[in-house]
């Protein structure tokens, strides 16, 4: 199973955003991760469509797209359109789950599904053979900088055995709280695309990348 990193840009020095991203690039990040607020959902707002769309150009990773935000059904046309190569949506944030990823899919982006510290495991059942990935979220969404949540990685556990029951190949990704000194921890629970922020772009982020880069590669 490839193993694969996400920076996210929330953490990200905006003014030198597309300089720091192609440092991540360079050095083997494979995803760039926006997460999309709207201060319903969650407590926080933070950028859309147009920040996606400027900064498309800038690199050839694959935008990996979380969208935090009440019923984005509505809004997943356009951020594929503007430059999402898969989107992700919270169980919690759609009345109609089953539609809103067939829609993601329909708008021809990958469809996941994401749950947050609270919702049981198996609340995912109904929906896992319809997605491309899973997304454990290891802290509360809605700020950067939160320590990991420990329970997390049974959680993690228990969604790589629900998905090895179905027979899906679908990626586990965890966000929130990951570095360099538990990030180990997480791979072995079952996961293999790491959301990392503050352990990316606090400092060096191209020596940053390297580092984390190199224990993922380990795990392949």
């Amino acid at each position: 199973m490839e193993m694969i990193l996400a920076p996210s840009i929330l953490a990200a020095d905006f003014t030198k955003l597309g300089e720091q991203m192609k440092e991540t690039e360079r050095e083997g990040a494979q995803y760039i991760h926006f997460d999309v607020m709207d201060g319903k959902f969650v407590p926080s707002i933070s950028f859309g469509m147009p920040v996606l769309a400027s900064i498309r150009k800038a690199v050839d990773q694959i935008f990996d797209v979380h969208l935090m935000i009440e019923e984005p059904i509505r809004y997943v046309e356009e951020f594929q359109k503007a430059g999402a190569d898969i989107i992700t949506v919270h169980l919690e944030a759609c009345s109609d789950v089953k539609a809103t990823l067939e829609k993601i899919k329909a708008c021809g982006a990958k469809a996941a599904i994401s749950i947050c510290p609270d919702t049981p495991v198996a609340e995912l059942e109904p929906y896992v053979e319809l997605v491309d990935m899973v997304l454990i979220m290891s802290v509360h969404p809605g700020f950067g900088g939160q320590s990991f949540i420990p329970s997390s990685l049974e959680k993690i556990r228990e969604t790589r055995a629900l998905l090895d029951r179905v027979n899906s190949t679908a990626d586990i990704e965890v966000d929130g709280g990951i570095y360099t000194t538990n990030v180990r921890e997480v791979l072995e629970a079952g996961a293999n695309v790491i959301v990392a922020g503050s352990a990316i772009f606090r400092g060096d982020a191209a020596e940053n990348t390297k580092n984390m880069m190199e224990i993922l590669r380990a795990y392949e």
